[in-house]
């Protein structure tokens, strides 16, 4: 591999009906195999895959770049991540159990907690890796077998992926990857052999999937869209409120779903905050993604780096101003001059009916806007359709437990910002989505209770 801005990197074929129905067949074939095994048995193969990823971290991350466009520093994080999770929900696999109810008369009931079949995942080009990871470990840990697909713009990583979990003893056909666009999809989504979706993405691929799933009664996992607030008080410690905002509006290019992209400011440290986060965003290397000081590489393809300009430009001609970035990067090396940089950007003299303010960018683009009380912010936090994820920075613990917990968001955070711990879930609320990713909770979405009761004594009959 080498570093290959605006080029093509490689040709797949996209797979058709034909394809998807061979990869649910085989993956319905393995499904048999591994549903029998015992949780430590499918705990000791997951390990074994966890433990190549971890052992391949440095190639699999240079891989990771070249199909993303994220540096290489970011790529190794999203790695470590990966083979995490799958050492999280390897330690599960083994525990997973039902419980047992004692009723009248000695008898009595128990719960099995069983897998649901053939699952699907559809991945989106931000993290294509950690993605994979994300929703195949739950998975396998309770039983299932998946189907993935990942984006078209992606597509290479995931398939080691599916090398991986084969050289670490998954029966044949258990992680299988199919390619290809919106079609593709299709066919997964209304595969009568098809148990469950698991979709990460856009609010309207995520609409279609929920209404190709209904006419199958399919349960799904949608983990979409954000817009979500950052609320900087004046009593933060600023140098780490600063760093939590370039955490929450700059890692992958900005083109990441829980982004704090509407960073609200107390007043009153207003232009504090606004000059320290400004000089630290025009220090930010922009550049060659394999280089290892290099903290920003490029957007994922030209007609996405038109429409982030093009929201900065709207953003203007609405008010905004622009206090640094927003414009096209030109690196000094001539093999990247066809990259798809831009310099990340700072907005300011933001409204909150602005259009940069209220609609999702994905791109390296912050909005600030100033608020002066708690429950002002509060209530301008909420006032979107989105509810992935909030951030609040402030010395007083009592205020950021009471402004999380009226935060209408999934994912929140402390004195912190885009931290990914597997142990925890994962979600949104509201347009952003529903079910988890991580923790516990995703157990929940990849298995099905089934309910016994043993009866001790005669029936008691009504007839």
């Amino acid at each position: 591999f080498k570093t290959c801005p605006g080029r093509v990197l490689c040709k797949l074929p996209c797979s058709g009906e034909k394809e998807v129905d061979l990869a649910v067949q085989s993956a319905k074939a393995a499904f048999k195999i591994w549903s029998q095994m015992s949780g430590m048995e499918r705990c000791r193969v997951m390990l074994e895959a966890a433990r190549i990823i971890r052992e391949q971290r440095d190639e699999i991350a240079t891989m990771e770049t070249i199909n993303n466009g994220k540096s290489i520093f970011e790529a190794r994080v999203d790695i470590d991540i990966s083979w995490q999770c799958l050492e999280y929900y390897a330690g599960l696999a083994g525990s997973l159990a039902g419980e047992h109810i004692q009723l009248p008369g000695g008898s009595f009931g128990y719960t099995r907690r069983e897998p649901l079949g053939v699952c699907v995942g559809i991945g989106a080009w931000n993290y294509p890796f950690q993605i994979a990871c994300w929703k195949s470990g739950p998975a396998l840990a309770c039983g299932n077998a998946m189907v993935f697909k990942p984006s078209p713009f992606t597509p290479i990583s995931v398939v080691r992926l599916a090398e991986i979990f084969t050289e670490a003893g998954v029966p044949k056909g258990l992680f299988n990857v199919v390619q290809g666009g919106a079609a593709t999809g299709q066919f997964l989504c209304q595969h009568p052999d098809v148990a469950k979706i698991s979709f990460t993405g856009s609010v309207p691929t995520g609409m279609k999937i929920m209404e190709m799933a209904a006419k199958g009664i399919k349960p799904v996992t949608l983990e979409l869209g954000g817009k979500s607030p950052l609320i900087i008080f004046s009593d933060s410690d600023l140098d780490n409120a600063v760093k939590g905002a370039l955490m929450a509006n700059f890692l992958t290019q900005g083109e990441v779903c829980c982004n704090g992209t509407r960073v609200f400011v107390e007043r009153k440290i207003l232009d504090t905050f606004t000059k320290e986060v400004v000089k630290r965003t025009q220090k930010i290397k922009i550049g060659d993604p394999l280089l290892e000081d290099t903290r920003m590489g490029a957007l994922i393809n030209q007609p996405h780096l038109n429409r982030v300009q093009g929201f900065i430009k709207q953003a203007k001609e609405q008010g905004a101003e622009v206090l640094c970035g927003g414009d096209l990067y030109v690196p000094d090396d001539p093999k990247l001059k066809n990259g798809y940089y831009m310099r990340p950007c700072v907005l300011g003299n933001c409204k909150d009916d602005m259009t940069c303010v209220k609609e999702e960018i994905f791109g390296p683009v912050m909005a600030i806007l100033p608020f002066d009380t708690e429950e002002e912010a509060v209530e301008r936090a909420n006032a979107t359709k989105f509810g992935l994820a909030g951030g609040v920075f402030t010395r007083d613990i009592q205020k950021a437990h009471r402004v999380v917990a009226a935060l209408k968001a999934g994912m929140c955070f402390i004195n912190n910002y885009n931290a990914s711990p597997v142990e925890l879930p994962f979600g949104g609320y509201k347009s952003s989505g529903f079910g988890r990713e991580n923790g516990r909770a995703a157990i929940e979405y990849y298995s099905q209770l089934k309910t016994v009761c043993v009866e001790m004594g005669d029936v008691e009959s009504v007839f």
